[in-house]
């Protein structure tokens, strides 16, 4: 027997090939997190300090080097520090109803539409999250002028990127390894009329599509970051989304009245290493 829209058997297809592919499509944050699976509603980790050990000085030894100890004297003894954080996790979740009439008789398919839509709004609400845990981080400097600025000698987007990058080395982090750049569209429409930054910048064409690539970082342009504030971070390094519940879609019929259409994730974002991001401001 021949399946009508709707049926139980094709409805997995529709959501498989419509909600979860468009919305991964749009996950754009969360390919800078590590994902670590979590059954816990409360999540604990342990913030490292970034800084090198040095020698603890007392009274009356001011020496700071590990070298040039006499024969046989005793090593001096060092300490290393852990912040213990705890974090909870969040459920994010769209329904949408429509009349059952409505999913029959429209001349588009609403169904389809709207399984586009509420993936695409969980997809915006997890990257939303990812971004704000991220805008959280210490390290910070303001840019040089706007990107924008009218007097185009002041424009210096390209030394603003490189201080951030100079930041994360100078507390011990190789930006280099996979660094990414998180910029709002108008910020980027910015960077890339900059002249320097024309010079500068590399597309990389890739079989997963067109990767921009400025000072060897790579570009996110997402309409969930913060216009005129820029982020930086190291890849799979600096941000942590413990997940408790992938993306997951269900489309819920009542036959002859409604149908809904549900997706939801749940999960909590943790900027784990403080000095692994940058954040450039007044952009």
């Amino acid at each position: 027997m021949a399946d009508q829209p709707g049926e139980a058997d094709l409805r997995k297809e529709d959501i498989d090939s419509i909600v979860k592919n468009y919305a991964l499509e749009n996950f754009q944050m969360l390919q800078v997190c590590t994902v670590v699976k979590t059954t816990a509603a409360a999540n604990t980790y342990y913030q490292e300090t970034d800084s090198d050990i040095t020698k603890t000085i007392t009274t009356a030894l001011t020496a700071t080097s590990f070298s040039g100890h006499p024969a046989g004297a005793v090593f001096p003894v060092v300490e290393h520090s852990w912040t213990e954080t705890t974090e909870r996790v969040k459920q994010h979740g769209a329904d949408h109803v429509m009349d059952w009439t409505v999913w029959k008789l429209s001349a588009i398919d609403v169904k389809a539409r709207m399984l586009e839509r509420v993936g695409r709004a969980i997809a915006n609400s997890v990257d939303t999250a990812i971004i704000t845990e991220l805008a959280t981080t210490t390290n910070t400097a303001a840019a040089v002028a706007t990107w924008d600025n009218a007097t185009e000698s002041l424009q210096q987007p390209l030394k603003d990127i490189l201080k951030g990058i100079a930041g994360m080395q100078i507390d011990n982090w190789n930006p280099y390894k996979q660094c990414y750049l998180i910029v709002h569209p108008t910020n980027f429409m910015e960077l890339m009329n900059n002249p320097v930054i024309r010079n500068a910048s590399q597309t990389i064409v890739t079989t997963a599509g067109r990767t921009t690539q400025i000072a060897g970082c790579n570009v996110i342009v997402v309409n969930s970051a913060t216009e005129n504030t820029v982020l930086m971070c190291i890849g799979k390094s600096a941000m942590t989304w413990y997940e408790a519940q992938p993306l997951t879609t269900h489309v819920i019929e009542d036959p002859g009245q409604t149908l809904k259409i549900r997706a939801y994730q749940m999960g909590v974002p943790v900027l784990i290493n403080n000095n692994a991001a940058w954040k450039i401001t007044a952009c």
